[in-house]
């Protein structure tokens, strides 16, 4: 499995901010949340809820598991 984010999405929802901008608000780097919309980087629970929190949404509004074995079966 791997965890799945719709951070990009949440980013543009909330009047386009820029990673930059967000990684300000949330107290880390432009890179940390570019790593975490492209699922190089797995946020601690702590980044995970601030996150949440900032976009005034729950965690598994932002966060979801991806199943990787019934990806690559060609199962869905």
């Amino acid at each position: 499995m791997k965890l799945g984010n719709h951070i990009r999405r949440c980013r543009f929802e909330h009047n386009e901010i820029s990673q930059q901008a967000l990684a300000n608000a949330v107290g880390v780097t432009r890179l940390t949340i570019h790593s975490i919309e492209k699922g190089k980087f797995v946020p601690s629970t702590f980044l995970a809820f601030k996150l949440a929190r900032f976009f005034k949404k729950n965690v598994e509004d932002i966060f979801y598991l991806i199943d990787t074995e019934q990806e690559n079966s060609g199962e869905t």
